[in-house]
């Protein structure tokens, strides 16, 4: 495969439909572990004892002693991944027990963060949910910062494709994504086929994925076909324009968000997509949307592929069996795979009893062994190689053309909402505009303009 198999993209296939969500164009030099502060010269230890120091410390993590692993996380029941990393991890580290601790996926964040911040927190290990929960934990300094650990293990983070930049706060990072969701351009052959239209291809501009979409929308009453269908979420249009890397969706200008707004519009009062207020009013879930039959693409995360393999396989979906994947449309001059993600990331507590063993299992986790086994119970992981890839698209169900396989090697992957502290107040500035925009009560100029002026103030507080 030419391009990098980006390890954000492999959360792109089996990932259950849990993660929803709300960059620069080259990827950022791997964050710089923090300087280590000279020791004077009075107080160094000799080096017979420099030595005894350093043999402990390897004696510590490599110990046969037993050492069990507290590890925070959501969904125990539900979650067929877990076990199988704890399984793995333990084969190799026979002396460790791997107690997960369900905090439930509801207030998961704000319980963590309340426990973390009490004295007698006893996690070794906590999974982080979202980028706004993870810039909180920072905030609070409740995790470990692993700069120097991945300097030391030589950990490359490039085979995270630029989503680890994006979560470098101050120049460390507390955590590394394990799994990951991409979003990608679902499509139904049959409708394609129908209208002796070739199907979509992983090199589309935005402006050839208009005319697509268009080509087999059928506007007839009582037998429409929409060429296109956004779900209601903001990401599904202001996203868009993020993706050349020259914009991301906390600077506080929106002015890049124009001309996607102004195709979807246009889309929608011609009759490619289906009217967003229909939509907020039936409250018609995009999986709904898509198994009718009658929507020939949609843009949306790689969390919905499994469900959508299970839903066939049940015989609940019976309009969109003939289905495939290709990469996200990109803008004029833009590398064809750059596209969006979500992540979710283990990392250490300060307050960690058994933190050289708490490294060693989010290291395993979060690495090649840990996406191999992720790969292996249909999910995604946040790195990935040609093997991984290979793996997601063999499996019963995916599509078995090249161009959906080909579909989750991603060129770069950007987060749909950064670490920023003031993520949550920019999001309902910008969630308050989409909704205006797209319900059209107002034109898409003022409602940048009152992003532009919402978000700046909020910056600058």
């Amino acid at each position: 495969m030419k391009k990098k198999i980006i390890s954000s993209l492999l959360a792109v296939s089996m990932i259950t439909a849990s993660i929803v969500g709300c960059g620069s164009a080259s990827q950022a030099p791997e964050a710089e572990a923090p300087a280590q502060e000279e020791t004077p010269a009075a107080t160094e230890a000799p080096a017979a004892e420099q030595t005894t120091e350093q043999t402990t410390e390897t004696a510590e993590a490599t110990s046969d002693e037993p050492v069990t692993l507290k590890w925070a996380l959501w969904d125990v029941s539900s979650t067929v991944y877990y076990q199988p990393l704890i399984d793995a991890f333990t084969a190799e580290h026979p002396n460790v027990t791997v107690e997960m601790v369900d905090l439930g996926s509801t207030d998961y964040s704000t319980v963590l963060g309340t426990q973390l911040s009490g004295a007698g927190s006893d996690f070794d290990v906590v999974t982080v949910k979202d980028v706004p929960g993870y810039v909180s934990l920072v905030n609070k300094g409740v995790l470990e910062p692993l700069g120097d650990l991945i300097s030391k293990d030589g950990v490359d983070l490039s085979l995270y494709n630029g989503v680890t930049d994006q979560v470098t706060i101050d120049g460390n990072l507390y955590e590394l994504p394990f799994r990951s969701d991409i979003w990608v351009l679902y499509y139904n052959k049959d409708i394609f086929d129908k209208a002796g239209v070739a199907y979509p291809t992983n090199d589309m501009t935005w402006e050839e994925y208009d005319k697509l979409a268009r080509s087999v929308t059928d506007t007839t009453p009582g037998a429409e076909v929409y060429g296109s269908h956004y779900h209601t979420w903001r990401s599904t249009i202001q996203l868009d324009g993020i993706l050349d890397g020259k914009n991301t969706i906390v600077d506080g200008n929106y002015d890049f968000t124009k001309p996607y707004y102004e195709m979807v519009l246009a889309q929608q009062k011609d009759g490619v997509c289906m009217d967003y207020a229909t939509l907020k009013t039936q409250g018609l879930h995009y999986s709904a949307a898509f198994a009718q039959g009658n929507v020939a693409t949609m843009n949306m995360g790689s969390w919905f592929i499994a469900t959508l393999i299970q839903k066939i396989k049940d015989g609940e979906y019976t309009d969109c069996t003939n289905w495939g994947i290709v990469k996200y449309p990109h803008a004029e001059g833009v590398e064809p795979g750059s596209t969006l993600s979500t992540i979710t990331a283990l990392a250490i507590p300060t307050s960690a009893p058994n933190k050289d063993m708490a490294w060693e299992f989010v290291k395993f986790v979060s690495g090649e062994k840990g996406a191999e086994v992720m790969a292996s119970t249909g999910n995604i992981p946040a790195m990935t190689n040609e093997k991984i890839v290979d793996l997601i698209a063999s499996m019963d169900g995916f599509p078995t053309d090249e161009a959906s396989k080909e579909a989750l090697v991603t060129s770069h992957t950007y987060l749909e909402m950064p670490a920023n502290d003031k993520s949550s107040e920019i999001e309902t500035v910008l969630n308050e505009q989409h909704d205006l925009i797209m319900n059209e009560e107002v034109s898409v100029d003022d409602a940048i303009a009152a992003m532009n002026e919402g978000v700046s103030a909020i910056i600058g507080k």
